[in-house]
């Protein structure tokens, strides 16, 4: 088991310095993120905190999962590899414009 746990239910005005105080309860915290809209800003309602130890790390799953934070239920657990991303939005043949084959020069 890894040291790096995925917090999801969070509350929106959660911060950072909130999750790690929670988290501290348990083991030494190395780390703690909540993830926001890249756009707004906003928090997106989740986070990660990476934990000294898998066994700190096992202890807070235990300890956290299930419970409430300001009136929201947490979900903690072992934080899985981020999956590869494809790389944009297609496009269009190599073609901006229309679909003829003229020379426009």
């Amino acid at each position: 088991m890894g040291s790096k746990l995925y917090v999801g239910g969070l509350p929106y005005a959660t911060t950072e310095s909130q999750l790690t105080t929670l988290f501290a309860a348990h083991g030494t915290v190395e780390s703690a993120r909540v993830i926001a809209d890249k756009f707004t800003g906003q928090s997106r309602g989740f986070g990660f905190v990476e934990m000294s130890t898998a066994e700190e790390a096992k202890a807070a799953i235990t300890a956290l999962n299930g419970t409430q934070l300001d009136g929201r239920s947490l979900t903690v657990n072992e934080a899985k590899p981020q999956e590869p991303r494809s790389g944009g939005g297609g496009g269009g043949g190599g073609r901006f414009g229309g679909g003829n084959d003229r020379n426009r020069y």
